[in-house]
């Protein structure tokens, strides 16, 4: 995608696939609020004009499908996620991915660090405005439990940092201990969140004008 008329295309053709917004934030790798942004201008979900519709939202817009298209690629991404990790705790033995696409990505981390594999499902892929509070986010059952262990946590992006406060929250409240975070492109900039250190291969910093 190269502009803000290909993101817009694209997030029309997901909700016409019936994706929640959360869950073409996901797919976009952009925030919930860009996410509905570019969905109410694609007309796919009409409602009432507001005078904020015509703002473009403040985001970043990252595509590493490059990455993704490739297995061989996708395990080099991997690899260096987990290079970035190898440092930080000697127990731990369970690696958490972020669903949906923290969990290719984390599959790679564990087997290059030895560690069994869990995957959670954040609260945004269920969300709608207005509903997101009311919602919460799950851990598969087909893969590791937390079972009061060390862990690490992998995403593909941070955007405001919420998907990932939201999953070392749901690990502590399972017992777990999340020792570490890694990402391949962090938009926040942020070195720890919730108390937990945060590693990425990339950082994006927004260079705008002052008022």
């Amino acid at each position: 995608m190269k502009n803000v008329d290909d993101l817009i295309e694209s997030a029309a053709d997901l909700a016409e696939r019936g994706l929640t917004k959360g869950e073409i934030a996901d797919e976009l790798n952009v925030s919930r609020e860009t996410a509905s942004w570019l969905v109410e201008r694609s007309g796919s979900r009409p409602r009432a004009a507001t005078a904020a519709d015509d703002e473009e939202p403040r985001d970043i817009h990252v595509d590493w499908s490059a990455f993704g298209r490739d297995s061989t690629r996708l395990h080099y991404a991997g690899a260096a996620m987990a290079d970035l990790l190898g440092k930080q705790g000697e127990a731990v033995d369970l690696t958490i991915g972020i669903e949906k696409a923290g969990a290719p990505l984390a599959t790679t981390v564990a087997r290059e660090l030895d560690t069994d594999l869990g995957t959670y499902t954040p609260s945004k892929h269920h969300w709608e405005e207005g509903e997101l509070d009311e919602l919460g986010g799950s851990f598969s059952r087909n893969f590791a439990d937390i079972r009061n262990r060390e862990c690490y946590v992998v995403d593909d992006t941070i955007t405001s940092g919420t998907t990932m406060e939201e999953t070392i929250e749901a690990v502590r409240t399972r017992g777990g201990d999340p020792v570490a975070c890694v990402v391949l492109v962090d938009k926040r900039g942020v070195d720890s969140l919730a108390g937990v250190p945060v590693y990425s291969l990339l950082q994006v910093v927004s260079v705008t004008g002052g008022e």
